[in-house]
């Protein structure tokens, strides 16, 4: 990522919040770097360096500033959003890619070179692959050191850290203080949690539409292992072979969205925090998006209509894939109640029921040999699902974007009952692929008939190619325009 000294130095003078997150700004004269909203009087322009992300800031002798704390900045790098392997690489490292593996096994799932990948992380971050996860770890412990009570011991594991060692040394090495030393000092803004819960901040660019985001989910929501209700989402989840729960509100007046978390042990929390922000697309950046997608005559007024507007993705690969499948030539509501059957009757039930709450979805392996005429499935369509959970149990398929768009689709039809159309939803809402487009669906060829004649795939596909590469946030502005019912 090049950046301009000039214009970072304008956005620092304008404290203009859409630039916060994109880059950083290191003060050689004091060692510290700082977010462009940083409220300290900027230093002289020669005395400044810019960095693409705060862990090639750090990589470079930085540390972090105390008063606009960098770890709070919304999103990632600039270079999420785009269909490069510097992207996918940064969506597997924030699942936890690296936490029990190296960048060598990161680059074979990625199908490139680790020297490559080294190189495309140097040239375009500023910081290699190990670097930038070991920002991340540290970045959230101080989010947890601040915003919790846990013990030190607790937010080591959770924040991805093996060891209690790893932990103290990584922090001491950046802020120059010791864990116990930077919770005396957290003033007054947590800790968040009450009782066994934990709460934690899910900052992100404004604007959100989180209203558009609930009322998609909400009537695809599966019974028994998501709700929707009075502005909050809540859902079942398991880290490892333990259960729990989270809920998600936006918070009033601020640009973050807190989520609430049940787990018998907050072990990996990070990795919930990760799924939630894919869940709920926060690392996008609407301006950028927004100002690509406005040219185009068609989605212009509906991108005033919408602003902040996102893609909603999934908590589980699979379970979006099946719930994709499910809703192949039935309604939403149909498909839904099919997703409840098969919940039931194959989910994993929960130790106690709550607020509508009462299994985990099915594993992989769970439905590949599973008799699925019992929940009223076609017969196709129950065996495209055990031929999915079979791929993926046995490992021939993976859910986790770390291979391109194409690659992906390709994938994902060569299994019988999969289409072009179910596989870039597939892709659009579980992979995270911004520029994942089902040109084939229905709604999108009535919408873009303005009311006329349904266009032709071929047409709707061309129309499109101005879009790239957010063609799946075109897709959202003219589902949600057309109230399109056929959307699985």
């Amino acid at each position: 990522m090049i950046l301009d000294p000039a214009h970072c130095y304008e956005a620092v003078l304008s404290r203009d919040r859409r630039f916060d997150g994109r880059f950083f700004a290191g003060v050689v004269t004091t060692g510290v770097y700082c977010r462009p909203i940083c409220p300290v009087r900027p230093a002289k322009p020669e005395n400044v360096r810019w960095f693409a992300c705060a862990a090639a800031a750090e990589a470079a002798g930085f540390r972090p500033c105390r008063r606009c704390r960098p770890e709070t900045a919304p999103g990632t790098p600039a270079w999420t959003g785009t269909a490069a392997v510097v992207s996918r690489a940064l969506r597997l490292i924030a699942a936890g890619a690296l936490d029990d593996g190296g960048v060598d096994g990161l680059a074979d799932r990625l199908g490139v070179g680790t020297r490559q990948l080294r190189r495309l992380f140097a040239e375009h971050l500023g910081a290699s692959p190990a670097r930038v996860a070991r920002a991340r770890r540290v970045h959230f412990a101080r989010t947890l050191i601040d915003e919790t009570d846990l013990p030190m011991a607790e937010v080591a594991f959770a924040a991805g850290f093996g060891s209690v060692r790893e932990f103290n040394h990584a922090l001491r090495t950046t802020w120059r203080r010791s864990p116990s030393e930077l919770r005396r000092t957290r003033g007054a803004r947590g800790p968040l949690a009450d009782g066994a819960d934990l709460v934690v901040r899910l900052p992100y660019r404004s604007p959100l539409d989180w209203p558009g985001l609930l009322g998609f989910l909400a009537p695809r929501a599966t019974p028994g292992v998501e709700t929707v209700a009075d502005g909050v989402y809540r859902r079942t989840i398991a880290i490892g072979d333990a259960p729990g729960t989270i809920e998600v509100r936006a918070a009033s007046g601020e640009p973050h969205l807190l989520m609430r978390v049940r787990l018998p042990r907050p072990e990996r929390l990070l990795r919930v925090v990760e799924r939630a922000r894919r869940l709920f697309d926060l690392d996008a950046d609407p301006a950028l998006i927004a100002t690509h997608l406005a040219r185009s005559r068609a989605l212009a007024p509906l991108i005033v209509r919408r602003p902040g507007l996102r893609v909603p993705g999934a908590w589980d690969g699979f379970e979006l894939a099946v719930r994709a499948i499910l809703g192949q030539q039935v309604t939403v509501r149909g498909a839904t109640t099919l997703a409840g059957r098969l919940v039931a009757e194959f989910g994993t039930p929960l130790p106690r029921a709550e607020d509508g709450l009462t299994h985990r979805f099915p594993e992989p392996a769970r439905l590949a040999d599973a008799d699925l005429a019992s929940i009223g499935l076609p017969r196709a369509r129950a065996a495209t699902i055990r031929a999915l959970a079979a791929a993926i149990a046995c490992g021939e398929l993976t859910l986790d974007g770390s291979r391109d768009l194409g690659d992906a689709v390709s994938r994902l039809v060569a299994i019988p009952g999969i289409g072009t159309w179910t596989a870039h939803y597939v892709a659009m809402r579980a992979l995270g692929e911004p520029d994942a487009f089902p040109a084939a669906d229905l709604g999108l060829r009535r919408a873009l008939g303005h009311g006329g004649a349904r266009l032709a795939s071929a047409r709707v596909a061309e129309l499109a190619e101005a879009w790239r590469p957010w063609r799946a946030y075109a897709a959202l502005h003219l589902w949600t325009a057309s109230n399109a019912s056929s959307v699985s």
